[in-house]
């Protein structure tokens, strides 16, 4: 299981935060240096990181029952 969280503006995605890498990557000039910032604050990227047991693991079961 993997947690994305993608933040575009006008359809272009400029960051995306993946549960598997532990940090957030800049797709523009302007994503890369809010990239940087975000992966400095240890907090906010703790808090990203604790999403994927907060939010996927207690969904995955849902999911697979109504399949």
């Amino acid at each position: 299981i993997e947690f994305i969280s993608s933040y575009n503006y006008n359809k272009v995605e400029l960051v995306r935060f993946s549960s598997s890498l532990g940090k957030f990557v800049g797709f523009t000039q302007f994503g890369l240096k809010v990239a940087d910032q975000w992966n400095n604050n240890a907090a906010f990227l703790a808090g990203m990181n604790a999403q994927k047991e907060t939010y996927c693991l207690n969904n995955v079961g849902n999911e697979h029952r109504n399949i």
